[in-house]
């Protein structure tokens, strides 16, 4: 059960890490678009719809990556201090109550709209030359497919936090910087971040350090 749950775990990973590529193909588009605006005098109306359909890409398939890691936002004030079966049974409460109905109906909303703009060959009425509509419209439901996956997994680990009282493990994510380990590394003491405090602090004060002309 474990491997399949951090099987999901690298896939909503993968997907995340692989779309995020459109960023720098946004700020491409961004910067682009300023150049040609500006310098050339020559903008394009259609900018501004491709650079939306990019960013809510991102977003959108951005959702199953950020759940997996445990990053979506939580009122951590109050939840931090509840017991670990506490946090496990509200979570899983949340999920079934409104995580799944609302994913679920993401899905629906989105494979119909998807369908429709397809359907007609919708593009943006922006422009005569706007650019397509329905692979933007495609994202919502593949990107509610990868979220209920996800949300599927996170609920079997509310069910086995319960039973076990402890989260089981989930796929390693790029941890923040490690001040102490860091200054192990560096072989820095914290008397010397002091000492080098002091120094900067006497400098400021616009004295020179002691035993120095």
């Amino acid at each position: 059960m474990q491997k399949l749950l951090l099987f999901v775990d690298k896939l909503s990973t993968w997907v995340g890490q692989a779309f995020a590529w459109l960023i720098l193909l946004l700020t491409l588009q961004v910067s682009w678009e300023v150049f040609a605006r500006y310098v050339l005098s020559d903008p394009h109306a259609w900018a501004f719809d491709a650079m939306v359909m990019l960013y809510g890409t991102v977003f959108m398939m951005a959702g199953a990556y950020t759940l997996a890691k445990n990053g979506h936002v939580r009122g951590d004030v109050l939840y931090g201090y509840f017991p670990v079966r506490v946090q496990a049974g509200l979570d899983l409460a949340l999920y079934i109550l409104f995580f799944i109905p609302g994913v679920v109906a993401l899905v629906w909303a989105g494979y119909t709209y998807a369908s429709e703009s397809w359907a007609i060959n919708e593009h943006s009425n922006i422009t005569a030359d706007g650019p397509p509509i329905y692979p933007f419209k495609t994202v919502i439901p593949v990107a509610g497919v990868f979220l209920l996956l996800q949300g599927g997994v996170e609920i079997v680990r509310c069910i086995q936090c319960l039973r076990e009282g402890a989260w089981p493990s989930r796929e390693a994510d790029v941890e923040e910087v490690d001040v102490e380990k860091l200054k192990e590394m560096v072989h820095v003491r914290d008397e010397d971040i002091a000492t080098l405090d002091a120094e900067l602090g006497t400098r400021g004060a616009g004295g020179t350090p002691a035993g120095r002309p």
